[in-house]
């Protein structure tokens, strides 16, 4: 994939991350699905490449993996801010660290979960 490839790809996923309203959350694989022509893990990687205070309008906090927990980041300082930004924003956690997709998850525009 070239750079102007990759950086259309990410544009599309920032789009759709984009229209996942506060209080929701959403999958990589889910908005792989609804992006189409990636995978979950390139959609980690996009979200990965924004940059503090570069791109402030994707809601990167809302996405969040299959297992409806928080992915591991480097330095684990993202993980205690995603989650209190999530907090923030109404979405709940349980004892086990993770959130109830039935109650906080965003299938994507106009489609069931």
């Amino acid at each position: 994939m070239t750079v102007t490839q990759s950086d259309r790809l990410y544009d599309r996923i920032y789009a759709m991350v984009r229209r996942i309203p506060p209080g929701k959350v959403t999958t990589y694989g889910r908005v792989a699905e609804l992006v189409g022509g990636c995978t979950a893990r390139m959609v980690g990687y996009a979200m990965a490449a924004l940059k503090r205070g570069t791109t402030p309008d994707v809601p990167w906090q809302r996405v969040i993996n299959a297992k409806g927990k928080i992915s591991v980041h480097g330095d684990g300082i993202g993980n205690a801010m995603q989650r209190a930004i999530l907090e923030n924003e109404g979405v709940e956690f349980d004892e086990n660290d993770r959130v109830d997709f039935s109650r906080f998850g965003w299938p994507g525009p106009d489609e069931p979960y």
